[in-house]
């Protein structure tokens, strides 16, 4: 029963609305976290995390690596909250 929910839930991550990526630039800098911190952690290039908080065209994470992504980024808004508008 736990590989059902635990499927479930990897379902639900897959399909999580992230951040912009403006914001999530942001709560990597505010944790003081590098590109290469984050790409190593996830196990993909500097390249593609650069990627991922681009404002001219970002792209989006798909898989584990999205799932993994945006776990980290709700840890950091825990931590780090958006300004108040």
């Amino acid at each position: 029963m736990s590989e059902m929910f635990d499927a479930v839930d990897a379902l639900v991550a897959s399909r999580s609305p992230l951040p912009s990526a403006e914001e999530r630039k942001r709560l990597r800098t505010a944790h003081g976290l590098t590109l290469d911190e984050v790409a190593s952690a996830l196990k993909v290039r500097r390249a593609t995390v650069s990627a991922w908080e681009s404002t001219k065209k970002p792209t989006e994470p798909r898989g584990p690596e999205r799932e993994a992504y945006a776990r980290l980024l709700r840890q950091l808004a825990e931590l780090y909250p958006a300004p108040a508008t």
